[in-house]
């Protein structure tokens, strides 16, 4: 297949690709998302990860193929608009924009959070303006600098399980713990989790600056696949550390791991370890608000401004300094648990459109069986309403109110 024309820079290969994706995958969530899972699943916290991977898998092998098929910038906005019309796709890119960016602030707070807790806030300032640098650099720059940053965490939590399971004794109730809350509170988990690790979606954001856009599918299952590996192998040491109960009151569960191991030498290690991945996850989410942006903006969903492209680096560069602008107010006014809450109902919307327009893919173009997309759709939609009924409420008057308004701009435009 011959890539369409593209404004931006096909400049990234498939490892190029993967290290975006586990980039996005192995942030924050690693380190945090198991006191929220366990407080809401118990002893079941593994069947909650189980439930978001299979979700996960659904809902990425429908990004993949469409990506595949439609290799350009702005994810499910792109193929909500061909695939299920203009407001569907604006759904998505709204949802992306708002959610992400959120995110983002989730994640500069947690640099914050774990470098110098009485100075989040400045610090996480601070990751957002290098951040943003490196990804005004050009793409390239940014995958880079992401497999490093990959490479950083994936040893340092190597190092929480060797160390863990090797000087501390299996949890001698580690099935017993907090009421799951039976299927809820599974279903529960299963959202927390899949937030944590829904990032596969940022290797479809950056199609358009992808070499061959066919290698799209296979960066995508090569790092989901690792990313939901590590996530397990992880989870089980957490529960078989901590047991339930610890985890559930544990803020920085993977902390504390080391700590029952007697080995005090790791715990600032853990530390400093989630603090880049979540400047990890920062730089990845950052780029791709950047280019959903860039694409409603080429499209009239946003202001025309935005699609602005480097003459030289060939990166939207005005759409990524407004990413960085919309972050610092989100980190500004928010905090993480507030920024987490509001990405979260966002994200599983965005990913129900992709869903929905892989559904109408044809068998020509499908690479995967049809029931899939399906199955994605259906467990976004149950995971949204699986979160707290202020969260769902809340998200969708925003999304309500955001699309009231563009009709009534498109109805003066005509």
């Amino acid at each position: 297949m011959t890539p369409p024309d593209s404004r931006l820079s096909r400049r990234l290969g498939t490892g190029d690709a993967v290290a975006v994706g586990l980039g996005a995958m192995i942030g924050t969530g690693v380190f945090v998302a198991w006191q929220p899972a366990a407080e809401a699943a118990g002893a079941w916290l593994l069947a909650g990860l189980a439930v978001a991977a299979f979700v996960a898998f659904c809902n990425a092998m429908s990004t993949a193929q469409l990506a595949a098929v439609h290799p350009q910038a702005g994810g499910a906005y792109h193929y909500g608009r061909l695939r299920l019309g203009d407001a569907w796709g604006a759904l998505a890119g709204y949802a992306f924009v708002l959610g992400k960016s959120a995110s983002c602030a989730t994640a500069a707070l947690a640099v914050g959070e774990y470098l110098w807790p009485s100075w989040s806030v400045p610090v996480a300032l601070a990751a957002v303006v290098v951040v943003t640098a490196v990804n005004l650099a050009g793409v390239t720059k940014t995958a880079r600098v992401g497999a490093v940053l990959v490479a950083v965490v994936v040893a340092v939590l190597a190092a929480v399980v060797v160390t863990g399971l090797g000087g501390a004794g299996v949890a001698p109730s580690w099935s017993a713990g907090p009421s799951s809350g039976g299927v809820l509170g599974v279903l529960g988990s299963a959202a927390v989790l899949f937030y944590a690790f829904a990032g596969y979606a940022r290797i479809a954001t950056l199609s358009e600056e992808v070499r061959d856009p066919g290698s799209i599918p296979r960066a995508v299952v090569v790092s989901l696949t690792a990313a939901l590996a590590l996530y397990a192998v992880v989870g089980l040491t957490v529960l078989l550390v901590l047991g339930a109960s610890g985890t559930a009151a544990s803020s920085q569960p993977l902390r504390d791991v080391a700590a029952a191991a007697g080995a005090g030498w790791l715990e600032p290690v853990v530390a400093a370890g989630a603090a880049v991945a979540a400047l990890g996850a920062l730089l990845s989410l950052q780029a791709g608000v950047g280019r959903t942006a860039f694409a409603m903006a080429s499209s009239g969903d946003l202001p025309a401004r935005l699609a602005a492209v480097h003459p030289r680096r060939h990166v939207p560069h005005v759409a990524e300094l407004a990413s960085a602008v919309v972050t610092v107010l989100f980190v500004l006014i928010g905090d993480l648990a507030t920024t987490l809450a509001a990405s979260a109902f966002a994200v599983l919307v965005y990913y129900a459109v992709a869903n929905a327009a892989s559904w109408r893919l044809s068998p020509e173009e499908r690479r995967w069986p049809r029931w899939l997309p399906a199955a994605g759709l259906v467990s976004c939609v149950l995971l949204a309403v699986s979160l707290p009924w202020r969260t769902v409420l809340a998200g969708a008057a925003v999304l309500a109110a955001v699309m009231l308004v563009r009709w009534l701009l498109l109805r003066r435009r005509g």
